[in-house]
């Protein structure tokens, strides 16, 4: 076959503009659809409440400053939870990754604990800590960290055999093959995955919030529930998806700062 007949594929990209644009395009549709159901009356208020009444709503909690003091205790819990988990797993992930006797004694312990779910820690956490920060903090790393542990694991032993055969060509000692040629290579998908983490991290401070707390963003969506505040619930709800996607796009700047040799999307 010769190359006129041989047919030859092509790859479409985006501009960044392209892309922003194709993005916006979906929530302003989700945005009319939403309007359109409550102008309709297809749905009783109780139920879905008109995004009119919800941005009135959200604009009023945040005149009043509650808005901002629910997101600040919030954001603290998320951090600090997050952080720590991370600081605890990213060695342990490295180690059993990269060396089969941490791997034989660690990685069957996390499996273990990783099937429990996490929700029935919650009244276990309230008899240690009681309802304190510390017991949402709690929570957020037990919902990430044993997840962060295997998906590190699994990030170093994606690094190819060849890269670690050359150091060992070279002669160069375990811990500079590690340092050198290892965590350089697996760190680009390393903070994919800590990216990805710290979406379950969000999820599991709202669960803890909304179960044993007296501020936060998860607390004042029980408030609101018993009160049948719709409007309220809506709000945070649309709050904690713009608090999430927000810190997933600076993890994806950041990594492509960061590790621009490893591609990170």
């Amino acid at each position: 076959m010769n190359e006129q007949q041989t047919p030859r594929r092509r790859t479409a990209g985006l501009t960044t503009t392209e892309f922003v644009a194709i993005s916006a395009s979906v929530f302003i549709g989700l945005a009319l659809l939403w309007w359109a159901v409550t102008a309709a009356q297809l749905v009783k208020p109780l139920f879905l409440p008109p995004p009119g009444a919800v941005l009135t709503r959200l604009y009023e909690l945040a005149a009043s400053g509650q808005l901002a003091a629910d997101m600040g205790i919030s954001i603290y819990r998320i951090l600090a939870g997050f952080l720590i988990s991370t600081a605890v797993a990213l060695p342990i992930g490295v180690l059993i990754g990269r060396y089969q006797t941490f791997e034989a004694a660690i990685e069957p312990l996390v499996d273990f604990i990783r099937y429990m779910p996490v929700v029935a820690f919650l009244p276990l956490t309230i008899v240690w800590t009681g309802v304190s920060d510390g017991q949402k903090l709690l929570i957020v790393f037990i919902g990430t960290f044993f997840q962060q542990v295997l998906l590190i694991m699994d990030n170093v032993k994606s690094v190819p055999r060849d890269f670690i055969n050359l150091g060992r060509t070279l002669e160069m000692p375990e811990h500079r093959i590690l340092t050198r040629i290892v965590l350089p290579s697996a760190l680009p998908a390393i903070w994919d995955s800590l990216r990805i983490s710290l979406g379950w991290a969000w999820t599991w401070l709202v669960v803890a919030e909304l179960v044993a707390a007296t501020s936060g963003l998860g607390y004042r969506i029980t408030t609101a529930q018993r009160f049948f505040a719709t409007d309220t619930i809506f709000g945070y709800l649309l709050v904690l998806g713009l608090l999430g996607l927000a810190t997933d796009q600076l993890m994806k700047f950041l990594g492509r700062r960061f590790f621009a040799y490893g591609e990170v999307r």
